[in-house]
């Protein structure tokens, strides 16, 4: 079976088994995921369970909101019934219990990039704040967000030994190839018609934007959680993490990213604008 089909079963499979509250709240059973992930050990599984259940608490969140514990009657083969442990899970729980699996698991590794994009849109998609943004408000909020997670992925990536400026430039290439379909930075700006001086990430969409937050996120992660070690395979991560999330995108139906319009106005200038209005009406209420 290739690794599209493999992918394409697991997104379907992951769909069919989401269950609904009466008030029409989503959620997944563990038991049912257990057997998704390829998992025949209960105890092996539970062990990603509470690794999960820890970073969720670690991230911040109250994990009792996302793991909730509950009994599940099943039939012996005697006709007896036995009580067993159960968890209902939100959408973030099934990610981070994926993002704490054993990635040699083919399941795992085709997931773990899914789970954290379908998470990602789905918490933007529930911000209402975040969707009464105008366009360029949700492409200054992103650009931010960019910012701060490359200053993570560097610094990770560095820890995996892309030292030097030239090293990190061939490795921010791997990440563009694997999500523009094999364009680097340069191809890029030839297809979205930059010039020399422009910022590729400073005239990309909310939409755009998002798809390579996503790529950064999940490539820091990777990195990290994988104790991945030297260029060549920090590049190599790269490069599938960004494949992984074009992947999704069209199995989503989605734009590929090159295929995106680039907005008429540059953030560097959009920036520009923000704070000299934000004076004038600073300076007005002085």
């Amino acid at each position: 079976m290739s690794s599209k089909e493999i992918e394409n079963r697991h997104y379907k499979t992951f769909e069919e088994l989401k269950q609904l509250t009466d008030d029409g709240a989503e959620f997944w059973y563990t038991r049912d995921l257990q057997v998704a992930l390829a998992y025949s050990s209960w105890d092996k599984f539970s062990r990603v369970i509470q690794k999960a259940i820890a970073a969720c608490d670690n991230s911040g969140q109250e994990s009792e909101n996302h793991f909730s514990r509950v009994g599940k009657m099943v039939e012996l083969g005697s006709g007896a019934q036995r009580e067993i442990e159960d968890f209902r899970l939100s959408r973030y729980a099934c990610y981070l219990i994926v993002q704490n699996g054993d990635p040699s698991k083919p399941v795992i590794a085709n997931g773990q990039t899914y789970f954290a994009i379908q998470t990602r849109r789905q918490e933007l998609a529930d911000n209402e704040t975040f969707q009464r943004l105008k366009e360029e408000e949700k492409r200054l909020f992103l650009r931010n967000e960019m910012r701060e997670h490359n200053k993570k992925l560097v610094e990770t990536a560095q820890k995996a030994g892309v030292e030097s400026n030239l090293d990190f430039a061939i490795f921010q290439n791997h990440g563009y190839k694997g999500l523009y379909g094999g364009l680097d930075a340069k191809g890029i700006h030839k297809c979205k018609g930059l010039k020399k001086s422009q910022q590729i990430l400073d005239n990309m969409g909310s939409t755009e934007l998002a798809a390579n937050l996503f790529r950064a996120t999940q490539t820091e992660e990777k990195l990290r959680r994988e104790n991945i070690l030297g260029k060549t395979k920090a590049n190599k991560t790269h490069f599938e993490v960004g494949k992984k999330v074009r992947q999704t995108i069209e199995e989503l139906g989605g734009t590929m990213p090159e295929d995106l319009p680039t907005p008429d106005e540059d953030l560097k200038k959009l920036e520009r604008r923000v704070k000299t209005a934000e004076k004038k009406l600073n300076g007005n209420h002085e």
